[in-house]
């Protein structure tokens, strides 16, 4: 006989906002304020609507049509990209922002790799929709009669398309779809629902996620590395105060970038956790880092490799 799966099971922790740490570790994003705006107002409207209602009642009074053709959206958005892109970072903060923004309380709930289960007929659909069940749960405590809400829920999943994959695919196992259908059914029950909830899915393969997902999803953001623009500014802001010179910022910003016999340049990751460590930890504890060592150190790290996505699901 099954049991109802603990939190422990579920969630890997708990996360409130508004928090300082998670505001810092937003503001360290740099080069994706589009999404960050993008996701900022997406999630604000999802887990707060009447919002949009005083926006609309300010600027547009009598755009009924309007707000219910925003509003009627799945309480869903999907993160997509390369590994490295910064999409679980910003899925992990964002919050924060939405809690300042809304001037409410929000609970993030980093669904538990273990979700995925152990295989046994039945554990993943059980998990996932126990995940759901809670999330609604815990929104349904936070929900007010004038619409306005008091709080807020994020459900967060990594690797979606390890939980998420296109039912089409012809070796997915039973269990797997019945896992894809706990899914769905827990979105349009947090939509049904009209909870203030969202989800958020981060995958390295849009193309794998079920068609039906991506349908429910109220806005998909796309995440890539960065580019001349983006990598220099990252580069600048670190190691300007270093001393390096223009010319040689100039030169680890081509070196980090598209260069002969590779197609691809650093992820955001590449640049803070790696290149920029390995500068450091090549001068200390002697001698200053020096811009011309720099580049040699980054013409000679290989990037992170792109994610191969091979499904042919659309």
């Amino acid at each position: 006989m099954q049991t109802t799966p603990s939190l422990d099971e579920l969630f890997g922790r708990r996360l409130v906002y508004p928090d300082f740490e998670p505001q810092e570790r937003l503001a360290r994003l740099v080069g994706l304020d589009q999404q960050k705006d993008r996701l900022t107002k997406v999630l604000s409207l999802l887990v707060n609507p009447a919002g949009l209602t005083e926006w609309a009642d300010r600027h547009h009074p009598g755009a009924a049509a309007l707000l219910d053709t925003v509003l009627r959206r799945p309480p869903l958005v999907v993160l997509a990209g390369d590994v490295g892109s910064g999409k679980t970072e910003l899925a992990e903060t964002i919050g924060d922002a939405v809690a300042r923004q809304e001037k409410i309380e929000i609970t993030l709930l980093p669904l538990s790799l273990s979700s995925r289960g152990q295989g046994r007929v039945g554990e993943m659909t059980q998990l996932i929709s126990a995940a759901f069940d809670y999330t609604l749960q815990e929104a349904g405590k936070l929900t007010t009669g004038n619409g306005r809400s008091r709080g807020a829920v994020i459900l967060l999943v990594d690797e979606a398309d390890a939980l998420a994959q296109s039912r089409e695919a012809t070796q997915m196992h039973h269990e797997d779809r019945a896992g894809v259908n706990a899914f769905i059914r827990g979105v349009d029950q947090i939509a049904n629902a009209k909870a203030p909830a969202a989800v958020i899915m981060c995958t390295n393969r849009l193309n794998s996620l079920d068609p039906a997902v991506k349908r429910r999803a109220a806005d998909i953001l796309e995440f890539s590395r960065p580019d001349d623009a983006q990598r220099h500014f990252v580069l600048a802001t670190r190691l300007e105060p270093l001393g390096l010179s223009p010319q040689h910022l100039k030169a680890l910003v081509d070196a980090t970038g598209v260069v002969e016999g590779r197609k691809h340049g650093f992820t955001f990751s590449d640049l803070t956790q790696r290149l920029i460590p390995s500068l450091v930890l090549d001068a200390y504890p002697s001698r200053p880092v020096d811009g011309a060592r720099a580049i040699e150190i980054a013409r000679a790290m290989i990037p992170t490799p792109p994610f191969q996505d091979l499904s042919t699901n659309g």
